[in-house]
């Protein structure tokens, strides 16, 4: 799971931090983003080609580091099989929710619903 926020903002940059993250890939791990987190995906080049979303004040910037990730605006999150990414904070949680209901079971994510009492949002 890889975080967003201001203070990831320099590990787009790290070359050491991306080389991790392309080896994670490479090995099979499923790799997960929250909030502007697919930037620094983005410029590992994981999501070349790929659906994805980030957070809505970021999308031309996620588009401007790589023009083929089909740039997904109106999702909450966006599963790719290996790589899943999710748009804003509280999309964050859909998207967990949906990892624990993929990985575990749709009725493991029903518990975990439930006892943070999060409502799935309407739309």
């Amino acid at each position: 799971m890889h975080p967003g926020g201001d203070g990831t903002r320099p590990l787009a940059k790290d070359s050491a931090h991306l080389d991790w993250l392309r080896e994670l890939h490479r090995q099979g791990t499923v790799l997960a983003s929250v909030c502007t987190g697919s930037l620094v995906l983005a410029a590992a080049g994981l999501l070349e080609g790929r659906p994805a979303t980030t957070h809505w004040n970021y999308v031309e910037r996620l588009a401007k580091i790589d023009d083929t990730i089909d740039v997904r605006t109106d999702e909450r999150y966006v599963d790719d099989g290996d790589i899943v990414t999710s748009a804003g904070v509280s999309a964050g949680i859909d998207m967990a929710l949906h990892m624990v209901g993929r990985l575990d079971s749709p009725e493991a994510a029903a518990d975990v619903r439930r006892s943070i009492q999060y409502d799935r949002p309407v739309s």
